[in-house]
């Protein structure tokens, strides 16, 4: 049985969901998103409140019964309040520049690196060697800071590179400490 696609998800008031041809639309203060719902699966709406049910317990049926629900939870959440990722650029001479609604990194390649945001994404520099991904999809979101993280990963001995705010670099001790 599946514990997650049986919780019952509560609507704010803000935010309106309709359901037509198996796709949901979710409408809230900051957007609209839209989420197919897999066939087997039923989602009815009450006062407020949401359930996702499905037709059989086959297994596929129960593998996808909770993704939908945290999916449709997902949507929930992001068009009400939104979702947002801080990365940190560490290292001399690293910086961040915004150039319209992408963001160009001068990182250390002789050459700038411009990273495009995702559909219902945006990237805003905040500082210099502080990026902020925002928006109301939390894939293209996650999608969009892992792209900009992946231009140089943090390095675990110098600890130089760009990193996510609340994640911690193993740090490593070089061949001079051990001497």
């Amino acid at each position: 049985m599946s514990r997650v696609g049986n919780k019952v998800l509560v609507v704010p008031k803000e935010v309106t969901l309709s359901i037509t041809d198996n796709v949901a639309t979710v409408k809230g203060p900051k957007g609209e998103l839209t989420l197919k719902i897999p066939a087997g699966i039923t989602v009815e709406l009450h006062e407020g409140e949401i359930l996702t049910k499905r037709a059989n317990n086959s297994l596929k049926l129960k593998e996808i019964h909770g993704t939908t629900r945290s999916l449709l939870e997902n949507a929930v959440y992001g068009v009400h309040d939104g979702f947002q990722k801080t990365l940190l650029i560490e290292g001399i001479g690293y910086r961040a520049i915004q150039k319209g609604d992408a963001v160009e990194l001068d990182i250390g390649y002789s050459h700038k690196v411009v990273i495009e945001p995702r559909p219902n994404s945006a990237i805003i520099v905040k500082k210099p060697t502080e990026i902020l991904v925002e928006g109301i999809d939390r894939q293209a979101v996650g999608q969009t800071a892992a792209e900009i993280r992946r231009v140089r990963p943090p390095e675990p001995y110098l600890g130089k590179g760009i990193r996510y705010k609340d994640e911690r670099i193993l740090r490593r001790e070089g061949k001079r400490a051990g001497a």
